[in-house]
């Protein structure tokens, strides 16, 4: 049968895994009494927390035809999935909320889909809704994409409104997939998702260019050069369906056999090893935004901690890792996520997917450091800075260009809080009747503190922001270092702005000081820039009475005991050292 690939593309709760539902119902794949809401969202965040996590591939069969659907996250932490399903589709629904219109990421996500090249279908949702803007929603459309009116469909994904006459219009309007090499005896194949089974190995997830792949074939990874015999191969619709053989054009699953997860990576090409064939073009390697170091709250876990990571990439490619140590927390693992939220969703998973207690410490992002004398640059994470590496070189950090979508009424505080997060404003101009478009450069630390929380409060919610990469620029920060009994905790580390200098160290000293249990000797906690303490507390020490069992008799007596505990005191403070719990860290970076 003939067949047509493609992906749903939109900003965050625009209403894509609901379009899903309804796709799935109208052509039968998913019978009516399995039938759910998010069925594509498996996984347990997923549903918890009603956003698509991962990119999730499903076969459905209507009019004799075959559509290969990739639904898509629409957060812009898990842009990496959008892009490696771009690129196994032939064409894209954008679809936009008719209550809420063109968002700052519908931009980013149009943007991916037409650098692929892909047929753009344009979909307002949600017109059912009291509240809808059908009218003024489609003028916003017809402005980006330069379309007709009538080329804009209007449906609404919960009711099933306009979804039929959608579906049949991806038959028609999504062009079926350009074969290469039609004529030749090999097979190639782009890897763009993995699964992994205890028992059967790494299980690949395919688009097939070129050729035919059957049960049985004899395979291998072009670039890692790892062969693998298909033990199984099929469909997914949505659930695993085992069929003799996949054909060009068409999407799903491979069995290796293979138990080592090092063995292959995203973006790989797979090739028949009967006849070599160019390699497909892969994925751009993704780069990390934020940093953050993982440790279990139990070193005997390590190796469960390393084998989880390892799980997780498989299906998450945007997460990379690396082994560290601390002298307080041990052993662990220093990962990159593409934003506070990826990182927030993979702690998540390690918790409860491998049943890992963790200690994660504060965010950060790293930092070039360039030597003034031989212009010798390198990139380093912000804790590994030091005093005299500051003076010696020169220190940048990464700058990020924003767009803001925006009513004109949260313009005022919109500016007020982009001056207090260092941002330089671009230019303002009309988006829409009702809309405006803000753009500015700020410092990446800064758009990582917080910011869309903040963006989203000032806004009623009604802001949305995209960002991208831009240059290095020179950092005005300076390296915070925490003692505790005089012994600085490398965890506790942390590069901070000069600007925000005084009140960051007092608020960590502060907090210290009340998560800190007292012990037998005074407990000082200081914050020190260069050398310099700026802020200081202490926490008192424990007291015994020594004296508590004697009745009467001479004063003498009770001094000669006074004295005794005050020398045990100074020699224990001499030697003091404050071994701080897991615990403390938890509570520290809530």
């Amino acid at each position: 049968m003939p067949c047509h690939n493609f992906s749903i593309i939109a900003h965050i709760d625009h209403g894509k895994s609901t379009l899903a539902d309804r796709l799935l119902e109208l052509t039968g794949t998913i019978e009516p009494r399995r039938m759910k809401e998010q069925v594509l969202d498996s996984m347990e965040l997923e549903r918890e927390r009603g956003i698509t996590i991962k990119m999730t591939p499903v076969r459905l069969v209507y009019r004799d035809q075959v559509l290969n659907l990739i639904d898509t996250p629409g957060h812009l932490d898990f842009a990496y999935e959008v892009s490696r399903a771009l690129k196994a589709v032939e064409g894209a629904l954008l679809l936009v909320d008719a209550t809420r219109g063109v968002q700052a990421q519908t931009l980013s996500v149009l943007a991916a889909a037409r650098a692929q090249g892909l047929k753009i279908i344009p979909v307002i949702n949600k017109i059912d809704l009291a509240s809808a803007q059908t009218k003024s929603v489609k003028v916003e459309l017809v402005k980006l994409l330069n379309c007709q009116p009538a080329d804009i469909f209007e449906i609404s994904a919960k009711t099933g409104q306009g979804v039929a006459q959608l579906l049949a219009a991806l038959i028609t309007q999504i062009p079926p997939p350009l074969v290469e090499y039609p004529a030749t005896d090999g097979a190639r194949a782009l890897v763009f998702d993995f699964d992994y089974s205890s028992h059967r190995g790494l299980i690949v997830y395919v688009r097939v260019f070129d050729g035919v792949i059957r049960l049985g074939d004899k395979l291998f990874f072009a670039v890692s050069g790892e062969s693998f015999t298909c033990s199984e191969i099929g469909y997914l619709a949505p659930a695993k369906q085992p069929k003799d053989i996949l054909r060009a054009g068409e999407i799903g699953y491979l069995v290796t056999g293979i138990k080592e997860l090092n063995r292959a990576k995203v973006g790989e090409t797979i090739l028949k090893i009967n006849r070599l064939l160019p390699l497909i073009p892969g994925y751009t390697e993704p780069k990390p935004m934020v940093w953050a170091s993982l440790y279990p709250a139990s070193q005997n876990d390590f190796n469960l901690l390393r084998q989880a990571l390892a799980r997780l990439n498989l299906s998450d490619a945007a997460l990379s890792f690396e082994e560290e140590a601390a002298g307080v927390l041990g052993r662990g693992f220093r990962a990159g996520f593409l934003g506070l939220l990826h990182l927030e969703i993979v702690t998540e998973r390690l918790r409860r997917e491998h049943n890992l207690k963790l200690v994660v410490t504060a965010p950060s992002i790293s930092f070039c450091l360039t030597d003034r004398r031989t212009g010798r640059s390198e990139i380093i994470y912000a804790d590994h800075l030091f005093p005299d590496e500051l003076r010696e070189r020169a220190v940048t950090e990464p700058y990020v260009r924003t767009e803001i979508l925006t009513p004109p009424e949260y313009l005022g505080p919109l500016l007020t809080l982009l001056q207090d997060h260092e941002a330089k404003v671009l230019a303002t101009g009309n988006w829409s009747e009702n809309r405006i478009i803000l753009k500015s450069e700020l410092p990446l630390r800064e758009l990582m503190r917080h910011f869309f929380d903040a963006l989203k409060s000032v806004s009623a919610g009604f802001a949305s922001l995209s960002y991208q990469l831009i240059d290095w620029r020179p950092a005005p920060v300076v390296k915070l270092e925490i003692l505790i009994a005089e012994e600085v905790v490398p965890a506790l580390t942390r590069v901070v702005p000069r600007r925000r200098l005084e009140l960051e160290a007092a608020a960590l000293v502060e907090k210290l000081k009340t998560l800190l249990p007292r012990e037998l000797f005074v407990v000082k906690i200081q914050a020190r820039v260069a050398g310099r303490i700026i802020a200081s507390r202490s926490i008192s020490a424990l007291k015994k009475d020594v004296t508590g069992y004697l009745y009467g008799g001479d004063i003498t007596r009770k001094r000669k005991l006074w004295a005794k505990q005050a020398k045990g005191k100074k020699r224990l403070q001499a030697r003091a050292r404050v071994n701080i719990s897991p615990e403390v860290f938890l509570k520290l970076v809530q």
